[in-house]
């Protein structure tokens, strides 16, 4: 007699049972585990779209400059399901590094009082959605020093949406900060000591090119735009918090 143990496809939990067959006799099974998203399954999905892995597969691509029409085209699957699984992914995104966060702190426990950034480099990035005139534009800070970047936000290259940024730099407690000379950097200062200029803010423009080079829709002369806000949100999100934050 041969067994086979069954796994739950979504958190891999062996805390599975039988769950009834499919209209056509198929086995059905469903995962216990009280945080799994994911209610029932079966073994062998004929849709491409259901197989196991299919969404990885999807970021991949996605965080490695293939357009949803070439997601569709190479795993066979509606461009609708490709929108769909990239959307399903703005939850798990983060907008602060807590990652390096946790780093900083001496014990287990975030205490905000024994954070500390010593220098970090501030700069925006334009980009555009749906046409030229719609101009995006990208907030973020790095650690001067490890380059790491420390948060990100999304919006127009307006004063409030720069206040959301500084909002998620305060636990970092940052003491100097390197910016250009854009009036909202002064108005609103993260750090004590603010230094104006080029010459210590190399180390962001250069993430700049890294970022441009990577992610298609961030590339000014280009016929690969994103044509939703939020879709080009949720891409650029992806692409920060796994390779910047180090998220899976």
């Amino acid at each position: 007699m041969a067994t086979i143990k069954v796994r739950c496809p979504e958190c891999d939990s062996d805390d599975v049972v039988k769950y009834g067959y499919l209209p056509k006799g198929t086995q059905r099974f469903k995962c216990r585990n009280e945080l799994c998203q994911k209610n029932t399954f079966i073994l062998n999905y004929k849709a491409i779209a259901r197989q196991c892995g299919i969404t990885e597969r999807i970021i991949d691509m996605t965080l490695n400059a293939s357009g949803i029409r070439d997601i569709s085209r190479v795993l066979k699957i509606s461009t609708n399901t490709v929108i769909k699984r990239i959307k399903q992914q703005e939850r798990h995104l983060s907008q602060v590094n807590l990652a390096y966060l946790q780093s900083l702190s001496e014990t287990k426990e975030i205490e905000v009082s024994i954070l500390r950034v010593e220098e970090a480099e501030g700069d925006e990035m334009w980009s555009f959605v749906g046409k030229k005139s719609e101009q995006h534009w990208i907030w973020h800070a790095i650690d001067h020093n490890s380059g790491k970047v420390l948060a990100y936000v999304f919006g127009r290259r307006k004063d409030d949406v720069y206040k959301e940024l500084v909002a998620l730099l305060k636990p970092f407690g940052i003491n100097k900060f390197y910016t250009d000379g854009w009036a909202a950097y002064s108005t609103n200062p993260v750090a004590e000591e603010h230094i104006v200029g080029k010459r210590n803010t190399q180390k962001i423009e250069r993430k700049h090119l890294t970022w441009r080079t990577r992610i298609k829709r961030l590339v000014r002369k280009t016929i690969c735009f994103s044509k939703k806000i939020l879709m080009h949100n949720i891409v650029i999100g992806l692409f920060i918090n796994r390779f910047e934050f180090g998220v899976p």
